[in-house]
């Protein structure tokens, strides 16, 4: 099955909601044992596109490898108020592997002039996501954004405390 996500289903964690943007920012093609998610490339508004990115309730560990393109894999741990306490940047490109460690939240950002395909190792399923932190907070920590043609980090305000990012 293939999940289409629409610029709405983003708005929540923008920089900018209503920002005019990549009206089909990603695609999830499920199966029982993983999935493949397509990002399309583009901004919303200076920011690049990517997923909405969530916490796994379940405590397992997430792989991702890289099968197409160039993007950032986004990492945050947050404490017990919602804050954040770590930020992890990993640059993705063809063939890179990723492992996701335990209670950290996760996202993807597109870079790159075309798509970012990605495998993981887990069947797609709603309720292992948790949303409710980033929705709360409007995103991760920082926004990924383009200034001046690079890529730069932008604070997000709707948070009090920003970690040094670390890169790997």
């Amino acid at each position: 099955m293939i999940i289409t996500k629409v610029h709405k289903d983003l708005e929540d964690v923008l920089m900018e909601p209503k920002a005019k943007g990549v009206k089909e920012p990603y695609f999830i093609i499920e199966s029982d044992e993983q999935n493949i998610l397509v990002v399309n490339s583009g901004k919303n508004g200076i920011e690049f596109n990517k997923t909405r990115g969530f916490f796994r309730k379940d405590n397992s560990i997430t792989i991702y490898q890289c099968l197409y393109g160039q993007g950032i894999l986004i990492m945050q741990r947050n404490d017990e108020v919602g804050e954040a306490k770590e930020f992890k940047v990993v640059t993705l490109q063809t063939g890179r592997q990723v492992v996701i460690p335990v209670g950290f939240c996760f996202g993807l950002v597109n870079i790159g002039k075309g798509f970012l395909a990605v495998l993981d190792n887990y069947s797609y399923d709603p309720k292992v996501e948790q949303v409710d932190d980033l929705r709360l907070k409007r995103g991760f920590a920082y926004y990924i954004v383009e200034k001046k043609g690079e890529i730069a980090f932008e604070q997000n305000p709707h948070y009090s405390v920003y970690p040094q990012i670390s890169t790997e």
